[in-house]
């Protein structure tokens, strides 16, 4: 069995800056770790690889310091990365990041089941998995709790709908993305990092996709236009109080009055 997944390098901290001409977050130099929904999609990929055998490959977009994600992935078991990176992929939204994927996707080989996780957590779209089935052409389903049973040229699934459980098969190659506590995600393992320590990354650019049209990737092919995008407030205010129980009730009580919390 082939297995691909998708993950992706988010910031690792709520302090990241905002271009204030594009409105896309700096990551160059921002300290990130790998989308926490994707450790339940690699820990899929690899049960599925453990029980039934294949390889499992790990596939990112995002600058050159993307390579730790992968590092990341090998240590816990992934056999192969591929990382997109080309400035002409800056500022993707949704639609251009996902024709991102599935172009290095098709660069990758032929794969029975790609694995998304369910969102990132610096997006909180949860379209991009679905978009890449879209591009690629092939069957997709989101929201997946359970995987029910493996079959050769077949995978059945449990979906969490809104208001039902669904079980539906799909045929390979297909795209799942998966919800969170699918599977526990191991630790990465100290002596596959050593193990990996030489282990090949591949970078491929715009060049080396079938399809080199830049207004299709990147700011370019981007057409959500973001009005304004800003980091939250922050409010570090605070008050020391003294006086007895009844002094200090009354207090609060005025404050969260004030404030129109009650």
């Amino acid at each position: 069995m082939n297995i691909l997944v998708c993950i992706k390098q988010v910031p690792g901290t709520s302090k990241v800056e905002v271009d204030p001409i594009t409105g896309v977050l700096k990551r160059d130099g921002v300290d990130s770790k790998m989308n926490p929904y994707d450790l339940f999609a690699l820990e899929t990929a690899l049960r599925l690889k453990e029980k039934h055998g294949g390889e499992v490959k790990v596939i990112t977009m995002g600058p050159p310091q993307a390579e730790e994600v992968i590092k990341e992935a090998y240590s816990m078991g992934a056999d192969y990365g591929v990382i997109l990176s080309d400035r002409k992929f800056a500022g993707a939204d949704v639609l251009a990041t996902s024709y991102t994927l599935s172009q290095g996707i098709k660069k990758m080989g032929d794969v029975d089941i790609i694995i998304c996780g369910k969102q990132t957590t610096d997006g909180d779209t949860a379209q991009v998995g679905p978009e890449i089935a879209e591009y690629l052409d092939i069957p997709h389903i989101a929201n997946v709790l359970s995987i029910e049973n493996v079959g050769q040229g077949s995978i059945t699934v449990k979906m969490d709908m809104p208001n039902t459980l669904e079980v539906a098969k799909i045929e390979y190659p297909c795209l799942i993305t998966v919800e969170k506590d699918i599977f526990e995600p191991r630790l990465p393992s100290y002596r596959k990092k050593k193990d990996t320590e030489e282990r090949e990354v591949k970078f491929l650019c715009l060049n080396d996709f079938e399809d080199k049209e830049e207004n299709k990737y990147g700011l370019n092919g981007s057409p959500t236009q973001v009005e304004r995008i800003f980091p939250p407030a922050v409010n570090d205010h605070k008050e020391m109080w003294e006086g007895n129980s009844d002094e200090l009730a009354n207090r609060m009580f005025k404050s969260l009055k004030d404030m129109k919390f009650i």
